[in-house]
């Protein structure tokens, strides 16, 4: 059994396309990022870099910080209103909003519930979903169960992240690389045959091992410290782990599905440094003009880099319905996970 897919037996006959169905069928999507762009040339007025070392070191050019009003849950909202236009679709059509963040408004209430009502949305449920930067491919994961379990007919799914206001902006080794914006997903229930060619969602496998979160954390939080605390994390580690981890994911979720990088359109990692996306589609046999980069414009949002490399693919006219997508993340935990999915 492929790590993290408990029912592979489902799996196995849905491949095998004898009954119907259902899928969680992806039918909007949008993003939002703050006013405020800020390049290399200005990171290096605040830390001692350069230009040279953060491109060659992690691929990011630039990256959007949150300025004053701007927050995980307005950013949210703004790419939660593009997502329903580009659906068609109003507040109302919506059963249930998931949010994936680490950077909420409040320790509570959810941040998706503040969405909820910033919508004017009265109905429903709504929660927040925490896995760092795998968030997002969790969240989808827990929409996809939602609507297969027929507790939830449309779900808004959302990473939105504000990282600016959790970075030492003294440590250049974890300052220069994230960034913030919010991007959303509606998926929606709909008939499929149970084969590969399905529209939807076809599988998922998502892990995590907390013995490794000295590596990637922050220091601060309601329980120990009574204060938000910083980013810390271990670089040379965390590289260590990362292309062993998200292969491994990818790989479960092709041998779930019985099919192959070749049978995929678009590899849409999380976009956290150019070296591990290049290194990671490399083992898998993935070309690189199947990768999806967005790294060098955002930074490392977190939760929300998916989405956003997703908005701007899908955009631009790159990812078309009927495309074979894989979505891959790992993050602070670790967690790690991959969604295979047919746009």
């Amino acid at each position: 059994m492929p790590n993290g897919c408990p029912l592979s037996g489902r799996k196995r006959h849905e491949r095998r396309g004898t009954s119907r169905m259902i899928r969680s069928v992806v039918r909007g999507f949008g993003a939002a990022l703050p006013k405020r762009v800020m390049t290399n040339a200005e990171m290096e007025q605040v830390v001692d870099t350069s230009d040279d070392w953060i491109v060659q070191r992690s691929g990011i050019r630039q990256r959007y910080i949150a300025g004053e009003g701007e927050t995980t849950a307005s950013l949210g909202e703004q790419a939660a209103r593009a997502a329903l236009a580009n659906a068609g679709m109003t507040p109302d059509d919506l059963d249930l909003i998931i949010v994936a963040t680490s950077t909420p408004d409040n320790t509570f209430p959810a941040t998706a519930v503040n969405i909820q009502n910033r919508l004017g949305m009265h109905h429903g449920f709504a929660f927040d979903v925490q896995a760092v930067c795998t968030g997002f491919v969790y969240a989808v994961t827990t929409a996809d169960a939602y609507i297969r379990g027929g507790l939830a007919k449309r779900v808004l799914v959302i990473g939105a992240e504000t990282f600016s206001r959790i970075l030492n902006w003294t440590d250049r080794t974890t300052c220069v690389l994230f960034g913030d914006g919010a991007g959303a997903l509606i998926l929606e229930a709909g008939e499929g045959t149970g084969a590969n060619t399905d529209r939807g969602v076809l599988t998922a496998s998502l892990r995590s091992d907390g013995s490794h979160k000295d590596k990637l954390y922050v220091d601060g939080g309601p329980s120990t410290t009574g204060t938000v605390g910083v980013l810390h994390m271990a670089g040379r580690e965390v590289f260590k782990h990362a292309v062993g981890m998200i292969t491994d994911v990818i790989q479960a979720a092709f041998d779930a599905t019985g099919t192959t990088p070749d049978d995929l359109d678009w590899l849409v990692p999380h976009q956290a440094n150019r070296r591990i996306i290049d290194g990671s589609a490399k083992k898998l046999g993935i070309a690189p003009e199947k990768v999806v980069v967005t790294v060098d414009l955002h930074g490392n949002t977190s939760a929300a880099s998916i989405p956003l490399a997703l908005a701007v693919a899908a955009g631009d006219g790159r990812i078309k319905k009927g495309d074979l997508v894989m979505l891959e993340a790992m993050g602070g935990g670790f967690t790690w996970g991959a969604v295979l999915l047919r746009w």
